[in-house]
């Protein structure tokens, strides 16, 4: 097909949109027409055995009774309305006019029956028939009421009160349809630039003009056919827009079609006096090509805006590629991990840390998630997530107060000194309420001060110690442990390190995995637990996971282990049962 067939077409292509709308507004017919043809049946049966039976002087025997004929005439009378009134009522304007027929010609024929039969008992039916024709009038007036009624909802329901515009719902429905019918087509996602700052700076009665701006021109393209493509503008919400464009030859022709959508948006906006230049980011993947279904396409033409507003460069389209599919995982991930915070369903696995001896010092906890089928994600994965999306300080704290509330629970049953240690991201540490949020969980739990330890990534004192530093005193002051975590990992300078009121040093795990493979790895091993020891420091050694290591480190000097050799993270019935073993408690 060439671009001239394109544009004769554009018509017709259109009227296919509209007509699948249009579908959307028909009240969809529960009644099959079968029932229709049957009650038809069933009247006329009732109308013939009323003929046969209202002059009949004929009498039937009935359990020893002799019952006239003519008085069945009026129960089939009765049956013969209520199909009247049933077609009425299930089968609109047709069911209307056939039953209007119906009654309207055969009162002519009772009345001849009365005057050239005789038959006077026929005449309740002449009033029977008018009741008939007023319930049937009455019956089709208040239908179309409710469905005019009904209409009107749909219509509310497929537009955009704001901007008039096809919503996200229409959207469905229609790409239901294209589907159905295998028709090829892009999905594009549209986002307005900076548009909360036009909310937050003008209010949001000039935001919604403003959007009611951006529809009308973009309506314009698309009812006009302006773009030589068949496109579908649909608002689904905020200052969130989406295309469907079909009857393209090419990537170019998609690409073209988002260009004159983009270009609308160039001549400044004036709303109330006031001129505003907005922008808009444009995403798009193709059906059949890039996805098979309408939420993979969609979340994939997202995928591809959402690349554009982080590149923030001066092409605000973009086209789905495998490359971004990594995305896909990140967002997943982050849709589970904020179902889990909602729904409190993170939970916490305990891992013990021994002194030299075997015995048993406190636990670490971290923090564990399953997805809906039961099935672990990986810590590395979703904590890393947290930290990305700003997640991380609401997921410290559900586990800061779960495991809190276990440990202090045991430390009452025991009478024991049980150190729970917890990590802090350094955006959670830098919150101005941090002090506090520990002073609540010390408070909450019954934890010692002593035996609660905050573990602090060294990472820390390379940017933001100074920031950091008054709320690592306030926390210390009240008798809350330190540690630095992963140390040997990053650069601490030794300045730093001689001020920092830390309890505790936790050697890496990449270390200790190296340490007995040659002299030198086991002497800077040796090295961190020396200067650990002249700061004042106690150290660990985490990722213990053989023999020969134990015995390495008893040798130079390490005052705790934390690892699989040991203990692995364990469940929190797990860790009670090891508690009261370690103590002899019943």
């Amino acid at each position: 097909m060439n671009k001239n067939m394109n544009k004769n077409d554009g018509t017709n292509n259109k009227r296919v949109l509209e007509n699948t709308l249009e579908r959307l507004y028909a009240v969809k017919r529960k009644t099959p027409w079968s029932i229709f043809v049957l009650l038809l049946l069933l009247y006329f049966i009732a109308n013939f055995t009323v003929s046969n039976s209202a002059g009949s002087s004929t009498n039937i025997n009935i359990m020893g009774y002799p019952i006239p004929l003519y008085t069945f005439a009026g129960v089939f009378s009765s049956l013969s309305n209520i199909c009247i009134l049933l077609i009425t009522m299930y089968f609109d304007k047709i069911g209307f006019i056939t039953s209007l027929f119906l009654l309207t010609i055969q009162i002519p024929v009772i009345i001849s029956s009365i005057i050239f039969r005789k038959n006077l008992t026929s005449l309740p039916g002449i009033f029977g028939n008018l009741l008939a024709v007023v319930a049937v009038i009455l019956i089709y007036l208040n239908n179309k009421k409710i469905k005019d009624y009904n209409k009107k909802l749909r219509d509310q329901a497929l537009m955009d009160i704001l901007t008039g515009l096809p919503n996200r719902f229409a959207n469905l429905e229609l790409l239901t349809e294209l589907i159905k019918r295998e028709i090829p087509f892009a999905a594009v996602s549209v986002d307005i630039n900076g548009f909360k700052s036009i909310n937050e700076t003008m209010g949001y009665d000039i935001g919604n003009k403003t959007l009611i701006e951006i529809a009308d021109r973009w309506k314009k393209i698309a009812d006009e056919n302006l773009s030589g493509t068949l496109d579908f503008v649909v608002r689904h919400g905020g200052d969130e827009f989406a295309l469907v464009i079909r009857d393209f030859n090419s990537e170019d022709d998609i690409v073209k079609t988002i260009r004159m959508y983009e270009e609308a948006l160039k001549n400044h906006l004036t709303i109330t006096e006031y001129e505003f230049y907005v922008s808009a980011s444009f995403g798009y993947a193709l059906y059949p090509d890039d996805a098979d279904d309408i939420d993979s396409v969609f979340l994939y033409a997202d995928m591809a805006m959402q690349e554009v507003k982080h590149n923030n460069s001066s092409n605000h389209i973009m086209k789905f590629t495998k490359d971004l599919k990594k995305e896909e995982r990140t967002l997943e991930i982050e849709g589970k991990l904020r179902e889990a915070i909602e729904n409190d369903t993170l939970f916490f696995n305990l891992q013990p840390q021994y002194d030299m001896n075997h015995k048993l010092r406190g636990f670490e906890a971290l923090a564990r998630m399953k997805d809906e089928d039961g099935k672990y994600i990986s810590p590395v994965e979703f904590i890393h997530i947290a930290e990305k999306v700003g997640l991380i300080d609401k997921l410290d704290s559900i586990v800061y107060k779960k495991s809190a509330s276990f440990i202090g629970n045991m430390i009452k049953r025991t009478g024991t000194d049980i150190m729970l240690s917890i990590n802090v991201s350094v955006r959670h540490l830098m919150k101005s309420d941090f002090s506090d949020e520990i002073k609540t969980l010390l408070d909450s739990s019954g934890i010692p001060p002593r035996l609660l330890e905050i573990e602090i990534t060294e990472s820390i004192m390379i940017d933001s110690m100074d920031k950091a530093m008054n709320s690592i005193k306030e926390i210390k002051d009240m008798g809350v442990q330190i540690a630095i975590d992963d140390f040997g990992t990053g650069y601490s300078s030794l300045s730093y390190l001689n001020n920092f009121p830390a309890t505790l040093l936790k050697i890496d795990k990449s270390f200790i995995d190296k340490m007995n493979m040659g002299d030198k790895s086991k002497q800077y091993v040796a090295a961190i637990i020396s200067l650990g020891h002249i700061m004042g420091f106690n150290v660990i050694s985490e990722g213990v996971e053989e023999s020969d290591q134990i015995e390495t480190l008893r040798e130079i000097g390490c005052d705790y282990i934390q690892g699989y050799i040991w203990g692995k993270p364990l469940p929190q019935e797990e860790a009670e049962k090891l508690i009261m073993s370690t103590y002899k408690i019943d």
